[in-house]
Formats: C-alpha cells, structure tokens, sequence
C-alpha cells in the first residue's frame, strides 16, 4: 500500500451512516477490553455520551461483570463478535490486549461499526495497511487512542511555533519517558524485590492467581500467540512481553512519535537505530527496559528517544530544537526557550483533560462523519515507527525503510 492510499479516504456523509444522527444523540457503544484502560474508557464515554454503555465483552467474565455494574442494562459477552451481531450498535471501544487491537477493529469495520482503538494500533507492522482498509472500505470512522492529537495545548503549540515556523529549521526532536520498563510479573529473589519494583513503579500479579480462574478464557485471550500453559504474568502485565505487545516502544514511544509525526508534517521514517537491554527488570519478560532510539526522516532531521527505569528529573517530554529557539511539551505544559542567553522561557499549562478532548473529538465525527484527528492512517505510522525500531533492536542493525511503498530496504 502506497502512501497515497494510506491517506486518500472514500467520501463519508450522513447518507452513508447506518442511521441518520443529530449533534446531540446518544450512541450505541460497546466496550470491548474491560482491564484498567477499558474501565477508565468506560467512564469517559459515558460520562461524554451521557449514557450507560450498550454492551461490554471481556474473556475474563469478572472483569465484564465489573464494568456491567457501572453499566445499568449493558450485555455481558466473553467474544467480540457476539458483541457485534447487536442491532443498533453505533460503535465500539477496542481496549484488549494489543495482539487483539487488529483483529477486533477489522471485525468491527467489516460490521459498520465506527471504531475507537487504544494504541498502538498494530503488533506487526503490516498489520496497519489492513484495517485502513477496512475503514475505507466500509466508511468507518476509526479513531486511535493518542490523546496528544486532540489536546487543545498541543494543537496550541504545534499552530504557533511548528505552523508559524517560529523554531527556524528543526534539526533534532529529543524525546524521552523515564519509567520505564512495564510492570512487574514475576516474583523477584528477596535482595532484588524491593529495588526492582520501585525502579520500575510496577506492580506484581494479584494475589490467589496461581490458578487460571474458572470464568477467563484462556485460549481465547491468546488468539494469535502460540498456546502456552496459564502463565499469571502474561495476562496481568501483557506490555512485558513480545507476543502481545511490542513493549516500551509501542506502549510509551508511540504517544511521542504521534506528536513529533503531528507536529514535523512527517510520517515516514527511512531508517532507524536502536540499543539497549533488559538491564534492570530481570522478571522473566521479552521486552528490554533501557532503550535508545534513533530515527531519521527525509526532511534531514532525527528523532531520538530514550527510555530507562532510573528516575529522572523530567519524567517525560519531547523537546524541538530548532534554530530560532526550542519548545519542549508534555502533557501538563508546554516550553518555548529563545535562543538568547539568559532569556526566560515561555510556559503555557495544559487546562484540559486531553482523554476527554480525544473522546469528544471521535462521538463528533461519528456524528458528523468528518475525519478524526488520531485517524487510523496517522495510527498506523506512528505505530509502524515504533516497529521500525523494535526492528532494528531485535536485529541488531540499522533499518533502511521506504516510507512510501512501506518496504524495508536490503543492506
């Protein structure tokens, strides 16, 4: 897939919507994933949609029957598709598991249900090209999970000092997330315990988990990944391993690289670089906790990232440095430094809560069947960065990549 159709879209218009929808109805939506991500969702559609969810579906029936209870009148289901058969479901939140975030949403398209999908949008790279598909195919509204695309501080910055060329010419995007390494999984050797789990800030498997529970489908959470006996780890703290999430940079660079994408006008590395290790977090996991990432664009800039478990003073953040001064952004803020020495720099606060804009902006255009500002296409890139660079770690070599046919190049 070429990168004009990853960006050319079919026309969307009410006429094509299974039904007609004024600005302040109410959708059908279905929770699909009902861990820690998918309750918080939960609350802000509803909360937005100002009505209860529709239906909620999770392989653990637990978890399910805990979101139904906030939920009065939603459906209980344990497979997806069941989920979809529903007459009159307008849209459904994808929160599983990674590996499941492909499979879910072409389903989901192919059944004309606009979708909203957590990132990252893929597990595999070539993943991407398939559910853009669906969605145009099917003129779906499919909406990724990177909040930072519809933060009102975030279009700020990028509208003043990206549009405005305000920073001179852009050589280097620093970015950077010091917590690092995901969640504990399995318990440490008692000399370690204690300063692994605080290094890390994450939290072991819950208590009386040894055994499956008799009410989650084991097989069913994991669809595409070879089977394996119940493995506690692998299900509580997914992120910690490689058949079910591409770990730090998929989890925690993505949201970066979406804004660096968002703000830089471009999308498409042509090659990446990266090191590092598991160094710290010795639990049994397949995802490294130190990483550091270098990738270039054609428009003669790099983007770097780097992630460790240490702490650091600035947990988070991306930082342009460009010729005529510097912005650095986060979620709480933006910086604007001057190149002159000595001058103070500009601080801007983020106001607003960016899950809650990100949420209003997909039930807007699901309604008014314009495009979303995380659209699937920008999903799928930042993701596909991400993999690029898992890539280049796991092989241990420099990734040589056409953006535009979407091809790794030979050596």
């Amino acid at each position: 897939m070429t990168r004009r159709d990853l960006v050319t879209t079919a026309a969307m218009s009410a006429a094509s919507y299974s039904r007609v929808m004024g600005a302040n109805d109410r959708m059908s939506v279905a929770l699909i994933g009902c861990g820690a991500r998918g309750s918080y969702l939960q609350t802000v559609f509803q909360k937005l949609n100002q009505a209860p969810l529709t239906a909620v579906c999770d392989v653990y029936r637990t978890r399910a029957e805990q979101a139904k209870s906030i939920a009065p009148g939603a459906k209980v289901f344990g497979d997806h598709r069941k989920v979809l058969e529903l007459p009159g479901l307008d849209a459904v939140i994808v929160a599983a598991p990674d590996h499941w975030h492909a499979p879910i949403s072409i389903d989901a398209l192919n059944a004309k249900k606009d979708v909203y999908v957590e990132k990252p949008l893929t597990l595999r790279r070539e993943e991407g090209p398939t559910i853009i598909r669906a969605a145009r195919m099917n003129d779906r509204i499919c909406q990724t999970g990177a909040q930072q695309r519809s933060g009102s501080h975030y279009i700020q910055a990028r509208d003043e000092y990206l549009r405005k060329n305000r920073l001179g010419k852009i050589n280097l995007v620093r970015t950077w997330w010091f917590d690092g390494g995901g969640q504990m999984g399995r318990t440490q050797p008692a000399a370690k315990k204690q300063t692994t789990a605080s290094a890390l800030g994450g939290h072991g498997v819950p208590p009386g988990m040894e055994n499956k529970p008799a009410d989650l489908d084991w097989n069913r959470y994991l669809g595409s990944a070879n089977w394996r006996p119940w493995d506690p780890p692998q299900y509580f703290n997914f992120r910690n391993y490689m058949d079910f999430n591409g770990g730090i940079l998929t989890d925690k660079f993505v949201h970066w690289v979406d804004v660096v994408h968002m703000f830089m006008g471009q999308d498409g590395p042509v090659a990446a670089d990266t090191a590092g290790g598991t160094y710290l977090a010795h639990d049994g996991r397949t995802v490294p906790d130190t990483l550091n990432v270098h990738l270039q664009y054609p428009g003669n800039w790099i983007c770097t990232y780097f992630n460790t478990p240490q702490a650091g003073l600035q947990r988070e953040g991306i930082e342009f440095c460009g010729s005529e001064g510097h912005l650095r952004i986060d979620r709480t803020k933006y910086e604007f430094f001057p190149i002159e020495r000595g001058a103070e720099p500009l601080v801007v606060p983020c106001k607003t809560d960016l899950v809650e804009e990100h949420v209003q902006n997909f039930l807007d255009c699901c309604r008014s069947r314009r495009m979303p500002n995380g659209d699937v296409a920008a999903g799928h890139r930042s993701a596909q960065a991400a993999h690029l660079a898992n890539m280049s770690y796991l092989e241990r070599r420099r990734i040589h990549f056409d953006p535009d046919r979407e091809i790794v190049l030979p050596l």
